[in-house]
């Protein structure tokens, strides 16, 4: 039977693959079903992703995947940098196996970026990081930053990321090249270019302003000078009946249908 370890590790990984999307419902009925397992052991799994920040719940509405704010979006990348600026800043050396395993680890985001499985491609850039931390012999602070890194994913697609896939591996392989060489500081300046970069390509708004939105939507419409300035005009005779239509009046309101074509 299927633990509920396994299940949240398995929605760890969807997020990370771009495959649950921000928002996305995860039913209880629904997991049972395709795990073969209890509502109990999808409850726990789901409580434990709650937990970690993954997964929300509502009485009402059931499980959802987390649509983080914009505030949460910096905080996320803030905590990224400090976790993993630190865990090289304290570095002293990197052995040749974990060298070994990072360079594999590039290997395979190569050839994803060569091939057409897009959910891989997106998992391996994410699990860079994750794989770096194990490398360097931190499984804490690696399970704390597969995480944050699930949560930065669903940040990139909610925001509408517009970082490159390829400049992401190639930072990695720059980051790597940096270590083999000894050279710590510069790695973790590249890290911390490399974060910012992935930062910097999100749509976010420069403002913190919870009244933007409807400050925005609410502000006053800009009228055309024939509109803003209304002027008296003479009475016009009224014209006897007719069976040719009368020519469109440019100050007339639009027919409404018109309108509604031209917002679909």
């Amino acid at each position: 039977m299927t633990t509920a370890t396994e299940i949240s590790n398995r929605i760890i990984e969807a997020v990370m693959a771009q495959k649950l999307a921000p928002g996305s419902r995860l039913g209880e009925q629904q997991l049972a079903m395709l795990f073969d397992c209890s509502r109990t052991i999808v409850r726990e799994a789901l409580t434990r992703l709650a937990t970690r920040g993954i997964v929300t719940v509502s009485a009402r509405r059931g499980w959802y995947v987390i649509e983080p704010s914009q505030d949460e979006a910096r905080e996320a990348f803030e905590a990224r940098r400090v976790i993993e600026l630190g865990l090289l800043h304290q570095l002293k050396v990197v052995d040749k196996t974990a060298l070994r395993q990072l360079k594999s680890h590039l290997q395979r985001e190569k050839a994803a970026l060569a091939g057409t499985d897009v959910g891989m491609r997106s998992f391996l850039l994410g699990d860079f990081h994750v794989c770096l931390a194990e490398c360097l012999g931190n499984s804490l602070l690696a399970d704390t930053l597969r995480d944050f890194t699930a949560r930065t994913t669903l940040i990139a697609m909610l925001y509408q990321s517009s970082h490159d896939a390829a400049q992401s591996c190639a930072d990695h392989v720059r980051i790597v090249e940096a270590l083999e060489a000894g050279d710590i500081a510069g790695a973790e300046a590249l890290m911390s270019e490399h974060i910012g970069t992935v930062q910097s390509a999100l749509r976010l708004q420069a403002s913190s302003d919870p009244l933007a939105g409807l400050r925005d939507a609410l502000a006053p419409v800009r009228k055309s000078p024939a509109q803003a300035t209304p002027t008296v005009r003479a009475r016009k005779p009224r014209a006897a009946p007719s069976s040719i239509p009368p020519a469109s009046d440019p100050d007339a309101p639009a027919d409404p249908s018109t309108y509604l074509g031209a917002l679909l």
